[in-house]
C-alpha cells in the first residue's frame, strides 16, 4: 500500500510545482495534502516528525504567499483595501476568460484606474499597478520555489535517508 500511496503523494507535489505557476490551482493545499496523505500511508514513521513538520510549514506559507502576495504587494505600492479587493476579483474573472495575461492586464488596469480616480495622481497610481503587477510575477516565483523545495526534501528524506 505505501508503494501506490507514495506514487499519489509524488504525483500531488509533482502537482503543486505545476499549479504554482498556474493561477487558481492552489499549490501549497496540494503540498499538505501530498504530505499528510504519504505521512498517513506510511503509518507515520517513514518521515521524522520533524522532517514531516518543516515541510508542512514551507506548505503553509506557499499557501500563504498564493493567497496573500499580490494583496500585500498592492498595499505596499500604496493600493487601498477596496482597490485590492476589486483588483483580484477582476483579476481572476478576466483570468478566467482570456488567461493569465488577462490576470495581470486586469489587475494592471484596475489598480491604475481606481487608484487615479481615489487620489487623482498619474505617479501614484502608475506606482500602486506597478507593485501590483511585479508581486503578482514575484508570488509566482516564490510559489514555485518553495514547491520545488518541497518536492526535493521529500524526496531526500523518502529516498535517501
Amino acid at each position: 500500500m505505501v508503494d501506490i500511496v507514495t506514487v499519489f503523494a509524488f504525483a500531488l507535489l509533482l502537482g503543486a510545482i505545476v499549479g504554482a505557476a498556474v493561477p487558481m490551482v492552489p499549490s501549497g493545499l496540494l503540498s499538505i495534502a501530498g504530505l499528510v496523505l504519504y505521512w498517513w500511508g506510511a503509518g507515520f514513521a517513514e518521515l521524522s516528525a520533524l522532517t514531516f513538520a518543516v515541510l508542512v510549514f514551507l506548505a503553509v506559507i506557499t499557501a500563504l504567499v498564493e493567497f496573500f502576495g499580490g494583496s500585500i504587494a498592492a498595499r505596499a505600492g500604496g493600493a487601498s483595501w477596496l482597490t485590492t479587493v476589486v483588483a483580484a476579483i477582476v483579476g481572476i474573472i478576466l483570468m478566467v476568460v482570456t488567461g493569465p495575461l488577462g490576470l495581470l492586464v486586469g489587475l494592471f488596469g484596475t489598480v491604475f484606474a481606481l487608484e487615479f480616480v481615489r487620489n487623482g495622481e498619474l505617479e501614484g497610481s502608475t506606482r500602486s499597478a506597478v507593485y501590483t503587477t511585479i508581486g503578482i510575477l514575484a508570488s509566482t516565483a516564490v510559489q514555485v520555489l518553495l514547491t520545488m523545495s518541497i518536492l526535493l526534501g521529500f524526496v531526500v528524506a523518502v529516498f535517501l535517508l
